[in-house]
C-alpha cells in the first residue's frame, strides 16, 4: 500500500465525516419538525435517485437487480439501518450532535465483538482492554453521578443505534463476501424509502416549503457522504484510515455552537475522549507495519 494512497484514504475520510456530520445536523433539523420514522423515509427518498444515478453510471445494475442475491441478509440489514436511524433521530431530539456521536463511538469495539460469532473473529486480550475502556467512557459520558441522566431515555435510544449499526456494518462484512457493494447501497436506501414511507404513512406529516433546502441538502450530503467513505477504503488501508472517523466529533463540536449555540459538558468530553483513545489504541496495534514494509521497498 503506497502512502500516496493511504494519504489520498485519510483525505477521503476526512471529507466522508465532515458530509455526514453535516447530514446528521440536518436530520436534527427535520426531528423537530416530522416524526422519526418519517425523517428516516425522507432520508432514503432523497437518497435514492442519486444512488440510481450512480448505479447507472457505473453500470452496476446487473449486480444490483441479481437473482443470486441474498435477501435475507439483505432484508436482515435493512431492517437494522431503518431502526438505526429512527432512534439516532429520536436521539437527536434531546441530545446535541456531539453528545450522540460520543455514544454511537462506541460501535467499532463493539463491531469486534460481533464478529466472532458472525465472522468466526477471534477476540485477543488487548481487545478486551479496548472494549472495556470504551464501555468506561459510555458510562462516564453518561453522567453516572445524575441518576435521571443515566436513564435517559434519548441517550439509551443512540446506545442501541450505536449496536444496530455495529450488527449493521458486520452484515455487511459477511454480505460483501459475495455481493456487490452497490447492491448494498442500493437495497439499504430502497427499503428506508419504502418501509419508511409505508410505516409513517398513517401519521405523515407534510412537508413544509421551508425545507425543500434541507432535503436537497440531506440528500447530496449523505450521498457524497457515501462516495468518500468507499473511496477512502477504496485507496488506503483500513488500519490506517479508520481512526479518522473520530474527526467527525469536531464537525459535530462545530455545528452543535454554530446553529443550536450548544456545548457538551465535561463529562460527554471526557468519556468521548476515553471512547476515542480506546479505539485509537486498537487500530493502532492492529495496523501492520506498512511504513517499515515501504521503507524497506524504497531501500
Amino acid at each position: 500500500m503506497s502512502s500516496t494512497g493511504t494519504l489520498r484514504g485519510i483525505t477521503a475520510m476526512l471529507l466522508a465525516c465532515a458530509f455526514f456530520a453535516c447530514m446528521d445536523a440536518l436530520l436534527k433539523n427535520l426531528a423537530g419538525h416530522y416524526p422519526p420514522v418519517q425523517v428516516m423515509a425522507l432520508r432514503g427518498l432523497t437518497a435514492l435517485p442519486l444512488v440510481c444515478v450512480y448505479i447507472a453510471w457505473r453500470r452496476e445494475a446487473a449486480g444490483v437487480f441479481s437473482r443470486r442475491l441474498r435477501w435475507r441478509l439483505h432484508l436482515l440489514r435493512t431492517a437494522l439501518n431503518m431502526t438505526m436511524l429512527v432512534l439516532f433521530v429520536y436521539g437527536l431530539k434531546s441530545l446535541g450532535l456531539a453528545e450522540a456521536y460520543t455514544l454511537t463511538f462506541i460501535a467499532p469495539l463493539l463491531m469486534v465483538l460481533i464478529a466472532v460469532p458472525m465472522l468466526g473473529e477471534s477476540v485477543q486480550p488487548r481487545h478486551w482492554i479496548a472494549i472495556g475502556l470504551g464501555f468506561l467512557g459510555v458510562v462516564i459520558a453518561l453522567r453516572p453521578e445524575q441518576g435521571a441522566a443515566f436513564l435517559s431515555v434519548g441517550a439509551l435510544a443512540i446506545l442501541v443505534a450505536a449496536v444496530c449499526y455495529a450488527l449493521s456494518n458486520v452484515l455487511g462484512r459477511l454480505i460483501s463476501r459475495t455481493e456487490s457493494s452497490a447492491a448494498l447501497v442500493f437495497w439499504t436506501t430502497a427499503g428506508m424509502a419504502v418501509g419508511g414511507c409505508l410505516l409513517s404513512a398513517p401519521q405523515w406529516v407534510p412537508i413544509q416549503a421551508q425545507h425543500t433546502w434541507v432535503l436537497a441538502g440531506l440528500a447530496i450530503s449523505g450521498f457524497l457522504g457515501q462516495m468518500a467513505i468507499a473511496e477512502a477504503f477504496r485507496h488506503g488501508q483500513a488500519a490506517a484510515i479508520a481512526p479518522f472517523e473520530y474527526s467527525a466529533l469536531a464537525w459535530a463540536l462545530m455545528l452543535d455552537w454554530a446553529f443550536w449555540q450548544a456545548t457538551p459538558d465535561a463529562w460527554t468530553l471526557g468519556g468521548g475522549a476515553l471512547i476515542i483513545a480506546s479505539g485509537l489504541w486498537l487500530a493502532r496495534i492492529e495496523a501492520p507495519a506498512f511504513q517499515l514494509d515501504e521503507s524497506a521497498n524504497a531501500s
